[in-house]
């Protein structure tokens, strides 16, 4: 993204507040830019609440600078929820997060995963079954995902990354730049080299109670399914495990002794119709067709590119056939959103996602809501 429209999502999520009069207005403007010009009245018809719009309208600050100097260091990454590299499980959430804090390589969200969750006070059998389970599906091409928490989360990255070309994807709920807890910085390092470390919030965030529901339902959502490895039962792996249901996403539990208060929440779990697995092999075989159905989706974003840069003007050839719709669409004078839903049959929400790559790329201008090929 150019550093104005960086900027511009930047001071969106420093906003705060409910997210759906914030995706409303972008889908009504249809990009950050121009939702921003449209200004308070457009905001407050969007549903944005008083607070917001004062916070819409206030300067720069030293946590958009801290924001803005984090995205110039290198494998940084800030993607919109209609960026072409946004993860494509989390895209179909109906809520999924407005933008995404990348450190390390993007890509790793695409590569299909499993939340691998459980206790922060594991005992050692719990232990070592999540580093058996992970270091199996890590060797299988899985990339484990997880919360950087200490216990069952911090065992399972661990094991990820002492297999060869192991993948692992740590879910924050602080800003992308912090380690919660602290004693795990090294480990936060480790994982952006060799998969990535995302979060929802903007750098310098503090971890708060109430980012970690919202955390929890990012891995739900990123994994073709939950794994619980030991959880009581009031764990919040528990909520992890419900947030992967209602995805309709598969979930797995590893059953433990009667006599161990930490095997209660995964016996709870089977009780309801969770899996229950003894191996990697199970959960792998059980999430198969969601991994194939993500394996096509990576295709298409590999072999149907999703800008037009590589096309001529007159005809971008090799384009996926509603960027071809789109292009012949558009003409030389600005014509409104509208318009450009009746000539081409796409729904603006799509309209939007491509005339955003489209104009990043340099091939369509907007002015005022309105949309134009580039002279």
């Amino acid at each position: 993204m150019h550093d104005d429209d960086s900027l511009a999502l930047l001071r969106l999520l420093r906003t705060g507040g409910p997210m759906a009069p914030r995706r409303a207005l972008l889908e009504r403007h249809g990009t950050v830019r121009d939702a921003l010009d449209a200004g308070p009245g457009a905001w407050r018809h969007a549903g944005l609440g008083e607070a917001q719009i004062r916070a819409l309208q206030e300067p720069g600050d030293a946590q958009l600078q801290t924001a803005m100097d984090w995205l110039a260091r290198p494998d940084h990454y800030l993607l919109h929820y209609r960026h072409p590299d946004y993860p494509p499980l989390l895209q179909r959430l109906p809520s999924p997060p407005l933008a995404l804090f990348v450190d390390g390589d993007p890509a790793a969200l695409w590569h299909p995963g499993i939340a691998v969750v459980g206790s922060r006070s594991p005992t050692a059998g719990g232990r070592d079954n999540a580093r058996d389970f992970a270091r199996a599906l890590a060797r299988a091409g899985i990339a484990v995902i997880s919360g950087m928490a200490t216990g069952i989360d911090a065992a399972a990255h661990e094991a990820a990354l002492e297999t060869a070309e192991g993948i692992t994807v740590a879910v924050l709920g602080t800003g992308p730049d912090l380690a919660y807890p602290a004693a795990h910085a090294g480990l936060r390092t480790r994982i952006a080299a060799r998969g990535a470390v995302i979060s929802e919030h903007l750098p310098g965030t503090p971890a708060k109670p109430g980012h970690f529901p919202s955390r929890n339902r990012i891995l739900a959502g990123l994994a073709l399914g939950t794994l619980v490895i030991e959880a009581s039962e009031r764990s919040g792996a528990l909520i992890t495990a419900r947030q992967a249901t209602d995805f309709g996403r598969d979930v797995f539990a590893v059953p433990g002794s009667i006599h161990n208060p930490m095997a209660r929440g995964c016996h709870r779990l089977i009780r309801e119709g969770a899996g229950l697995v003894e191996s990697a092999h199970e959960v792998l075989a059980a999430v198969a067709p969601l991994a194939d159905d993500l394996a096509a989706a990576l295709h298409h974003r590999l072999t149907a590119p999703d800008t037009p840069g590589s096309a001529s003007a007159d005809a971008p050839a090799g384009l996926d056939p509603d960027y071809q719709t789109l292009w012949q669409a558009l003409g030389h004078d600005p014509i409104p959103m509208d318009k450009l839903v009746e000539r081409t049959g796409l729904t603006a929400a799509a309209l939007s996602s491509m005339l955003l790559v489209m104009e990043l790329d340099g091939r369509v201008t907007v002015e005022h809501g309105r949309y134009s090929r580039k002279r």
